[in-house]
């Protein structure tokens, strides 16, 4: 495109819920097309209409069209432009680009009015500029794949909020199971099938701290399917647990029952939920990307669906010049504070990139941590350095060196293997 950029129409697109503002730009800066038309089919097509003739009037061969995204509202528009029949042709390669971005390239404009029209105008300059550092839009198949992998992420949003939710309902009803130490805990997992069992059945405290420690290690057993190693040991901790616990006026036990019970139901539905979704993206991934997908997947620890959800985002490695890149776009970079001869210790991560490629690339940096040695030993050095926020720093920064192995095994269409990175089995 670089060697054909005299020949590029660049388009900017404001899109809205209703409306698309359009500007169209030669590479010399000149205002070719401005044009409002409806965000519906009948608007795209007369919007495409103008855009080739156009392209033919001004005996231009190529096409760049970016769009401000706009919630899902840039989805359809963008879909259409990347597949029209007549458009490709002109090779178009259209671009869904971040608010954020175009709102700080806006800056650089001095005393500019906010019209649509002057905003369609900077997202044209944006990509005639050469801005442009995201993967062009890439169709159908890969946002279905991204529907699934982000629904997912909003299922596990929705039970992390509901947990922290219910936090309150269980220290009211059982407030010592709630701010017990860990050595002291009697389930390691307070919102496990045992602990269910015992913040449910049970209708208060005084039920479970006089009943015979036989019944009740015989419940422990029951709900725990016999998994807990010394269920004698777990019934007196929990014994214990209720009889600190602060007790409460009757009227209260049975609200707090089933508010606690339906969080509970909450949070299994969207368990069940997010095995149906995990299924959906394995068989969707099947026949895209294939050989980038069996890169993803023969790294210890990734599996189908946290390779469908990196992909889905990524989209093409060549997109990114270096893994640097591909760090920045996933927002797993930090701002340097420095002024003088000071230079702060601790920095912030920037977050400003894709928050799903990053949710997917934490989740495999840990589930890869416990299957490779050198990430296992580089995340417990990182834990090791500092005393606050110990495992997510360590976490993010094991995430960034994932990011490296990544982009290589992409880069080269290569397999992980155990004595060379990238060797082709």
């Amino acid at each position: 495109m670089k060697n054909n950029i005299l020949s590029t129409l660049f388009i900017g697109i404001d899109v809205s819920s209703k409306t698309n503002v359009l500007c169209a730009l030669d590479f010399q800066g000149n205002k070719l097309l401005n044009l409002k038309a409806s965000n519906n089919n009948p608007g795209a097509e007369s919007m495409s209409k103008s855009i080739l003739d156009c392209l033919n009037a001004n005996n231009l061969k190529y096409a760049v069209i970016a769009l401000k995204s706009t919630s899902i509202y840039s989805i359809h528009v963008a879909n259409f432009l990347s597949s029209h029949e007549d458009l490709a042709l002109f090779e178009p390669k259209v671009y869904c680009l971040n608010p954020k971005t175009i709102s700080n390239y806006r800056k650089s404009f001095v005393d500019i009015d906010k019209t649509d029209p002057l905003d369609a105008y900077i997202i044209a300059d944006f990509a005639r500029c050469g801005r442009i550092t995201s993967s062009p839009w890439r169709g159908s198949q890969f946002l279905a794949l991204q529907r699934l992998t982000r629904h997912r992420l909003h299922l596990v949003e929705c039970i992390t909020r509901e947990k922290t939710y219910m936090v309150s309902n269980i220290y009211l009803k059982f407030s010592q199971l709630a701010v017990l130490d860990k050595e002291d805990k009697p389930f390691f997992n307070n919102y496990g099938a045992t602990s269910a069992a015992i913040l449910t059945e049970f209708l208060s405290l005084d039920d479970i701290t006089y009943s015979p420690i036989e019944d009740l290690v015989d419940f422990v057993k029951k709900k725990g399917k016999n998994r807990f190693s010394d269920p004698e040991a777990t019934a007196k901790l929990l014994q214990k647990a209720a009889s600190d616990s602060y007790r409460l006026d009757k009227v209260l036990y049975e609200p707090l029952n089933i508010s606690i019970a339906s969080s509970f139901n909450l949070i299994k539905a969207f368990e069940n939920e997010i095995k149906a979704i995990d299924k959906a993206i394995e068989k969707n991934i099947k026949g895209i990307n294939t050989t980038e997908y069996q890169s993803l997947i023969s790294i210890p620890g990734i599996g189908a669906v946290l390779a469908s959800g990196i992909l889905s985002e990524i989209g093409s490695i060549n997109a990114f010049d270096s893994h640097d890149a591909l760090a920045k776009y996933a927002g797993l970079t930090w701002r340097v504070n420095q002024s003088g001869d000071y230079t702060a210790e601790d920095t912030s991560m920037t977050k400003t990139g894709n928050k799903y490629l990053r949710y997917y690339l934490i989740e495999a940096a840990n589930s890869v941590k416990n299957y490779l040695p050198e990430y296992k030993e580089y995340y417990n050095k990182k834990f090791g350095e500092v005393t606050t926020h110990q495992h997510k720093r360590a976490l993010a920064l094991t995430s960034r060196k994932l990011v490296r192995l990544i982009f290589g095994l992409l880069t080269k269409n290569q397999i992980y293997s155990r004595n060379k990175v990238g060797e082709i089995q």
